[in-house]
């Protein structure tokens, strides 16, 4: 029998077709992120496709950090980055790379440059340099300071390396083409000069790289075969091939560019998440309403359903948006049968059945997942008085309601069928204790000697834990979209977050480690947070619900 054809993305046939014709043996794939922030689910997609080829082609995956620009990056970044990327799952070859690694050789590359005639040192301010670049419809207006010698070039070079001119004072450009209709390859800016301490080499230097010259060198100092990057580069690759092929590399790396993944109505703007935290709005970087890559682990996504995800919107060259129910359809999936399913009340109210002997408890036996036997079965204690939720008891019940009403019958899941006889009210109409009784010969929940139409879940009033569960909607208002159109602010959804203080559960998840993970039956999966929860008093955080209207489109 014949092996059923895979189908192949664009990137995979490009490979394919560059190790076909010998211009590569050994695939090397790279995820280069600036140390500036955290990372966010769109960088899960780059990280995992980077990944996932050095792995298909048995190539070699690096983590390189574009650390180019110190006035924004910082040491907490890069190992918040390297958390997240091994959580994912993708472990790169060696050591973590920098790109301040390279800082001497991409010094060489512009020395190299202005030697050819390739380079020179610019007076004109930025503002001046924006003017004289032109526009879309008009070429730009060569600089006065173009046709300096090597010499005199060489010389300022040097003196900007050794500290004597200010921030902004000189630059150092690439001599390409000012009426290109590129605007990329107007004479590029490629060095300028700072004086800011950077995370890695401290003071010793006070030029820097700009980032378009200095990442086809690190991709090219590195072996990189494939740099494999997103559309907005796509402007971006005529001068990365220029850089490598004129300063000289022979085998430069190729790049190429997939579009980026976008979740409608969330925010990944570094400034927008900044201005939540500084605010207040959350409780931090990782706050489980955002979807950067932490916030997700801490929310409880797993990185199994990140990558289903990532494979489901698929690799591509057109730019589109996808929505965050298919982000919840993963972590379903992927829990369904992993997770042991748990009984928790979220909205209690007492229940009492009073010809149940008075301090007797029985322990039920429970499958921890009856879609999957391989979790075996738990105890769970059974007494005479339960909590279950409020929504599952009415006075005057509608037409199709099977929970529990006066005179009706339901069965506490595993454990007995049970008929309300009454019920009490607090001062302001509140129901505050129901009353039943139980019939001893149903005990299991699968008497079959009579059918009952609803079935409600369960916790021992005596033996249950109180626990505080956080329910979470979308961050975002999404009636009136992400930003608001005046200030440019963000819409904030005054429901995202529900803490409920008093939720009441078995006794086994009060051992609940952080991160461990559950369905709560009919409330959703949990997960026990990460940084709230304590020894004995775990925090859960609801993952996602347990229903969907979220369909794979065929």
């Amino acid at each position: 029998m014949e092996n059923e054809a895979v189908s192949k993305n664009f990137i995979e046939q490009i490979i394919d077709k560059d190790i076909e014709e010998g211009h590569c043996s050994k695939v090397v794939t790279r995820f280069p992120p600036e140390p500036n922030g955290y990372l966010h689910i769109g960088h899960a997609k780059s990280i995992l496709l980077n990944y996932g080829l050095a792995k298909e082609y048995d190539g070699q995956f690096n983590l390189r950090f574009d650390d180019t620009n110190p006035t924004k990056e910082k040491e907490e970044f890069v190992e918040s980055i390297k958390a997240d990327v091994e959580w994912l799952g993708a472990k790169w070859h060696g050591d973590v790379l920098f790109a301040s690694g390279y800082f001497e050789e991409m010094y060489e590359a512009a020395v190299k440059l202005i030697k050819k005639g390739k380079a020179y040192v610019c007076d004109l301010t930025a503002e001046q340099i924006r003017e004289y670049r032109g526009t879309l419809t008009e070429p730009g207006k060569e600089s006065p300071y173009r046709n300096r010698s090597v010499e005199e070039n060489l010389e300022l070079f040097e003196n900007m390396k050794n500290g004597k001119y200010a921030d902004g004072e000189k630059v150092l450009r690439a001599k390409i083409d000012m009426a290109s209709p590129n605007i990329n390859m107007r004479d590029p800016v490629i060095y300028r000069v700072a004086h800011i301490s950077h995370h890695r080499t401290g003071d010793k230097w006070c030029i820097y790289p700009m980032y378009d010259f200095a990442h086809p060198i690190e991709d090219a100092t590195e072996g990189v075969t494939h740099s494999i990057c997103t559309l907005e580069f796509e402007d971006h690759r005529p001068l990365y091939d220029w850089v490598v092929r004129e300063v000289g590399y022979e085998n430069p790396p190729k790049q190429i560019e997939f579009a980026k993944l976008y979740l409608n109505n969330v925010v990944t703007g570094k400034r927008y998440i900044k201005k939540l935290v500084e605010d207040g709005i959350v409780d931090g970087w990782d706050d489980p309403r955002l979807v950067s890559i932490a916030a997700l682990r801490r929310r409880g996504f797993t990185p199994e359903s990140i990558k289903m995800f990532v494979d489901l919107v698929g690799v591509t060259k057109s730019q589109g948006a996808v929505e965050y129910p298919m982000l919840e359809y993963c972590i379903r999936e992927d829990l369904k049968l992993k997770a042991k399913r748990m009984m928790a009340v979220l909205d209690p109210v007492k229940l009492i059945i009073d010809n149940y002997p008075e301090g007797q408890v029985e322990y039920m036996e429970v499958p921890n997942n009856q879609e999957n036997p391989e979790l075996g079965v738990r105890k769970v204690p059974f007494t005479k008085e339960l909590y279950i939720e409020r929504e599952d008891f009415m006075e005057e019940p509608p037409k199709k309601y099977f929970r529990l009403f006066p005179g009706n019958e339901v069965r506490l899941m595993n454990a007995y069928f049970v008929t309300c006889i009454d019920y009490k009210k607090d001062e302001n109409g509140n129901i505050t204790e129901i009353h039943c009784t139980y019939d001893p010969e149903t005990r299991g929940g699968n008497f079959t000697g009579r059918k009952v139409k609803g079935t409600i879940h369960w916790v021992s009033a005596t033996e249950g834990v109180k626990v505080k569960t956080r329910l979470y909607e979308n961050i975002v208002d999404e009636e009136k979209g992400v930003y608001n159109e005046e200030d440019g602010s963000i819409n904030v959804n005054p429901n995202s977050l529900t803490v409920v203080e008093a939720c009441y559960v078995e006794p086994e998840l009060a051992k609940a480690q952080p991160q461990d993970k559950f369905q709560f039956v009919r409330n959703g999966y949990f997960c026990a947070d990460l940084k709230d929860s304590k020894q004995g008093e775990p925090v859960f955080n609801r993952i996602v619900s347990l229903k969907s209207s979220f369909k794979l489109p065929k």
